[in-house]
């Protein structure tokens, strides 16, 4: 069974940064595509940004505020996020999902359906 743990979460001031990181336990093989997803208190949940070993995919309008990378090696994804605002809060998860499913089509990054497993989230508050 495929288990991902987000940690890295927190309350941060408004302008702040927060590295998330998600770590990948038991998938099959390093050729998977993982998504970080947020959701906001009483809104649906959304895509922030994708990455396969081939591309990234961010939702555009956290593009330059937010970097997903990974480190294969370690099977851990990462979310930089930069100049944060009280509008980023949320709980943010990453999910994961075969490669081939972004690299066909990059759009659906942004659909929850292309993701087979999930974590449990982590939470992001921004507050002075």
């Amino acid at each position: 069974q495929v288990q991902l743990v987000e940690s890295g979460g927190g309350l941060v001031q408004p302008g702040g940064s927060l590295r998330l990181s998600c770590a990948a336990w038991r998938w099959s093989s390093d050729d998977y595509g993982v998504g970080w997803f947020r959701q906001a208190p009483g809104m649906s949940r959304v895509p922030v940004a994708c990455i396969t070993n081939e591309a990234t995919w961010y939702e555009p309008s956290l593009k330059g505020r937010f970097t997903i990378f990974r480190d294969n090696a370690q099977n851990m994804v990462y979310l930089q996020m930069n100049s944060l605002t009280p509008e980023d809060t949320g709980v943010y998860s990453c999910a994961v999902g075969p490669s081939w499913r972004f690299n066909q089509d990059w759009s659906v990054a942004a659909e929850e359906w292309a993701y087979d497993y999930w974590g449990q989230g982590t939470q992001v508050t921004i507050s002075s």
